[in-house]
């Protein structure tokens, strides 16, 4: 029999402990060849425990307890096993060295019959003994201890990455080795929120996964056991805080053979990289007030903390770039019953003293293409299928809605000069054709109406059926104009506006490109030349509008003629920024 003992002392005492704290916990088993749940499924998952208080949730989990009204010290589950299972007594001890009964205990099974599967044990007396399968184990243990007057409870968290299992055996488990995580951003109005401790273990295909989040400071770790081979253990400690206006998110990743024991990090204002989100208001106006920024590590599970930001406000983030991509959420809720607005900036790097800023939701709106390595072609022809998924409304920054305002959208498909097919209300700029197979002239046209404004695209090329999906060659123009976060400029007043080029024009080269500027909502055009990438141009009175129209063609002949009217509006000189 084995006995092992993580404490610095085996002379409990009989007191009893109080019952396990306010916080969460998931543990669950994998094979490295299925599919997870979505990392959002999972993040829900733990938002929602915590927020309810639930002391433990186990995915997938069986759990253990002692016998109706078994006294402390009692063991559960000790009838004999088949052949090929041991007995494995836990021994709970709390911070003051007692036996005690708050605590939640995950056994998660690496090898053996039962791997990928988890065990659960709470509730039950200090001592408890299950009958488990030979094979290699992840066991990780959180104790709950009562605060000394008003806050929330302290929590120890022990993890062990490696307990082989071939005999019967003893574990003692003491919180008094666990030592204290103090992560603590450098700003004095900073409020804590909550933190979380993750950890991942995979031996021969099958990975672990447990955690503790917690919205008390009062929080300590530490590893059990021998070491686990060598790059097999994954950890992440992330602290969250609350400032006026903004969040510090505070993440630190490791990798090896050894889960955490204790962590300290005090990072100065340069060690952090900050992000500026900039919300802007929507045409429609009225409804929803402000909109919702989820910015989140892109490497595991965090508990992150979310920000509302007022339409026409900003929102600030100070975060560690070393825990490596984030992923940035800003969404507009519904309102109507339907799905809310959301733009998405995934799995970018900063840098530490970096500052990026994100507007959202601003003029001018139209197509934007990605051009990111394996970005999906937003329109490809495979055999005789057309199939157009072109972002026509993206706001001023490139972000593409998930769900875009819009009171018309119109796809027209012509070939050698006739009508082939139209497509009315799908999401602008998406549509699916079949063509004939021979080759042809095709004048592709997507256009869709805002609330405010209205966006057109025409393009123009040829094509014939393809053995294989083929990118076709679109192109798009982008506008960006210097305007105020309720989509405004200043009236009467000489301004510049980038004019940049994506998509197969960007990578074919520019044959010819001319803009045209109207402030009478496109009765009449004024050609802008174009210097420097730029157009100038003085806006019009208060209250009136700024069209745009760009004309292109690239080097291989296709053309692309994209019209904005109404793109923004002008406001009072005067007007706030």
């Amino acid at each position: 029999m084995n006995v092992y003992s993580e404490s610095p002392s085996l002379a409990p005492s009989l007191a009893s402990s109080p019952s396990p704290s306010p916080s969460a916990s998931v543990s669950s088993a994998r094979s490295l060849g299925s599919r997870a749940a979505t990392r959002r499924t999972v993040l829900r998952g733990l938002g929602a425990a915590t927020a309810a208080g639930t002391a433990a949730v186990c995915l997938p989990a069986a759990a253990a307890h002692a016998a109706p009204g078994a006294a402390p010290g009692a063991t559960a589950d000790t009838t004999p096993g088949t052949a090929g299972t041991h007995a494995l007594t836990l021994v709970h001890l709390g911070r003051d060295g007692a036996p005690t009964t708050a605590y939640r205990t995950l056994l998660t099974a690496l090898s053996g019959p039962d791997a990928g599967s988890g065990r659960e044990v709470k509730d039950s007396p200090s001592t408890v003994t299950l009958q488990v399968p030979a094979g290699r184990y992840m066991l990780d243990s959180t104790f709950s201890t009562r605060p000394v007057g008003e806050g929330d409870w302290g929590n120890d968290w022990l993890v062990r990455p490696r307990l082989d299992i071939d005999r019967d055996t003893t574990l003692v488990l003491d919180a008094r080795v666990a030592r204290p995580v103090d992560v603590r951003p450098p700003f004095a109005d900073a409020v804590f929120e909550q933190a979380g401790l993750f950890a991942e273990v995979t031996y021969e295909g099958v990975t672990g996964f447990a955690n503790l989040m917690t919205r008390s400071l009062d929080l300590r770790v530490a590893h059990l056991g021998p070491d686990a081979e060598r790059g097999a253990v994954r950890t992440w400690a992330d602290s969250y805080w609350k400032r006026p206006a903004g969040v510090c998110a505070l993440g630190y990743l490791f990798r090896g053979e050894r889960a955490l024991t204790g962590l300290v990090r005090r990072p100065a204002p340069g060690d952090l990289a900050t992000l500026v989100v900039r919300a802007g208001v929507p045409a429609s106006g009225a409804g929803t007030v402000m909109g919702l920024v989820d910015f989140t590590p892109s490497p595991g599970p965090s508990p992150a903390v979310p920000l509302a930001v007022p339409f026409g406000g900003t929102g600030t983030f100070h975060f560690t770039a070393e825990r490596g991509t984030w992923d940035l959420v800003y969404s507009v809720p519904s309102e109507t019953e339907g799905p809310s607005n959301s733009h998405f900036v995934l799995g970018r790097s900063y840098t530490p003293g970096s500052t990026t800023v994100h507007t959202f939701d601003t003029p001018v709106h139209g197509p934007a293409l990605d051009s990111s390595p394996g970005a999906r072609p937003v329109a490809q022809r495979t055999g005789d299928t057309l199939d157009l998924t072109v972002p026509l409304l993206a706001d001023g920054d490139g972000h593409v809605p998930s769900a875009p305002p819009f009171t018309a959208s119109t796809v027209t498909l012509h070939r050698n000069g006739a009508l082939l097919a139209t497509r009315r209300g799908e999401t602008p700029g998406h549509a699916s054709f079949t063509l004939p197979a021979g080759r042809a002239s095709y004048r592709l046209t997507a256009s869709a109406t805002r609330p405010r404004g209205s966006v057109t695209a025409t393009w123009t090329f040829t094509s014939a059926a393809t053995a294989t999906a083929t990118e076709l060659p679109l192109s798009a123009v982008r506008f960006g104009a210097d305007l105020a976060l309720d989509g405004t400029a200043p009236a009467h007043t000489p301004t510049r506006v980038a004019v940049t080029v994506q998509g197969a024009a960007r990578r074919a080269g520019v044959r010819s490109l001319t803009v045209s500027v109207s402030t009478d909502g496109g009765a009449t055009w004024t050609p802008a030349p174009l210097a420097a990438g730029r157009i100038e141009l003085t806006t019009p009175a208060p209250g009136r509008t700024v069209s745009l129209r760009a004309e292109l063609t690239d080097r291989d002949g296709n053309t692309l003629t994209q019209t904005h009217r109404d793109a923004y509006v002008t406001r009072a000189a005067t007007g706030a920024r």
